[in-house]
C-alpha cells in the first residue's frame, strides 16, 4: 500500500457494536465510569482483547471473570447479568472528564519548570478570564 494511502482509519480496528445484552451491559458501565478496556482490563488482571470479547461476541465470561468485572465496575454480579437494574450513574460525565484533566496535569509535573509555570499561567488566565465574563 502506497504511503499516502495510509490513512488512521485503515490502521485502527473497526468497531463492533456488543451484540449481546451482557455486553451493552458491560460497555455502557465501562464507558459510564469513564475507564477504556484496556484500563478495565488491568484493574481485573486481564488484556484488552477479551474485554473487547466479553462486550461484543461472547455470551458471558467465565464466573471468576465475572466477579472480578463487578468489583472493577462496582457493581453487583447480579447488576452486570442484568439480574438487577444497575445502580444510577453518579455525575459520570463530570467524574471522567475530571480524571481526563488530572492525568494531563500529571503530565505536566514531568515537564522543565519554565514550561510548567508556563502552562499554569495559562490555566489561571484562562480560568481569570471566564470568572470575569461570569461575573458580567
Amino acid at each position: 500500500m502506497p504511503k499516502s494511502d495510509l490513512t488512521i482509519g485503515s490502521l485502527m480496528p473497526k468497531k463492533v457494536p456488543p451484540s449481546t445484552a451482557f455486553g451493552q451491559r458491560l460497555t455502557s458501565l465501562r464507558t459510564a465510569r469513564g475507564l477504556t478496556q484496556v484500563e478495565l482490563a488491568q484493574k481485573v488482571g486481564s488484556s484488552q482483547r477479551a474485554i473487547s470479547r466479553y462486550e461484543t461476541i461472547a455470551e458471558f465470561p467465565p464466573t471468576p471473570v465475572l466477579v472480578d468485572l463487578a468489583k472493577a465496575l462496582d457493581v453487583t454480579t447480579d447488576e452486570l447479568l442484568g439480574l438487577k437494574p444497575p445502580p444510577k450513574p453518579k455525575k459520570v460525565r463530570e467524574d471522567s472528564e475530571a480524571r481526563r484533566i488530572w492525568k494531563k496535569f500529571q503530565l505536566v509535573m514531568s515537564l522543565p519548570e519554565k514550561d510548567r509555570r508556563a502552562v499554569i499561567r495559562l490555566v489561571n488566565s484562562l480560568v481569570g478570564s471566564t470568572s470575569i465574563r461570569k461575573a458580567s
